[in-house]
């Protein structure tokens, strides 16, 4: 088995270069769904109300969108809700990968490997980039403000420094067929390095 952790800042591509991924036959994990479902858990709802106060709790839902306000204006808010949400998250991710073969290549979608120093997790990290302004607007093109987009991507690493730390990236600029293109190269080489560990 390779777990790869799949990164890249916000509206630069990586849900793209994950579906692709699983076209190619890789198990993926989106941990934005993750993080959707834990937001409706009791428990999990209990300590937000509890860390966040009362109003980011309205009708027994979290309020998404004051709660992305709150902890994207300061980095202590930030950590205090993956603090909450974390140890969560890679549960029921090392959960998922028990139940998978050990010929699989599993490709978890995560923003904050560096940002948290999560890199010992996964066998091999890629990071999906783009440039600033393109992600601004693929954002904006998603109904984020540009105020909002740049607060958020002011809250992760430079890009550079993720493609510079990571085994592969992905420039996901330019066309589909480009991003595929290299994705496919990039499974290629998984499924070598599966093939290898197996063997070992």
């Amino acid at each position: 088995m390779v777990v790869v952790g799949l990164t890249g800042n916000y509206g630069m591509g990586k849900s793209t270069v994950a579906k692709i991924f699983r076209e190619l036959g890789a198990i993926t994990i989106d941990t934005d769904e993750i993080v959707a479902d834990l937001l409706n858990q009791q428990e999990i709802i209990h300590q937000i109300k509890e860390t966040f106060g009362e109003e980011v709790v309205k009708g027994g839902i979290v309020d998404k969108k004051l709660l992305a306000n709150i902890v994207f204006s300061d980095p202590t808010f930030r950590i205090r809700l993956e603090d909450i949400l974390h140890p969560k998250i890679f549960k029921l991710i090392d959960e998922r990968i028990k139940t998978l073969s050990d010929s699989s290549i599993v490709v978890i979608e995560a923003p904050l490997i560096f940002e948290r120093g999560y890199q010992n997790r996964f066998d091999i990290i890629i990071t999906v980039y783009t440039s600033l302004e393109q992600a601004i607007q693929r954002l904006r093109e998603k109904g984020i403000s540009e105020d909002e987009a740049r607060l958020r991507l002011n809250n992760q690493f430079p890009i550079k420094m993720k493609v510079d730390k990571s085994d592969y990236s992905v420039d996901n600029s330019k066309t589909y067929d480009y991003t595929r293109e290299q994705v496919m190269d990039i499974y290629q080489k998984l499924t070598i390095l599966n093939k290898i560990n197996r063997n070992n």
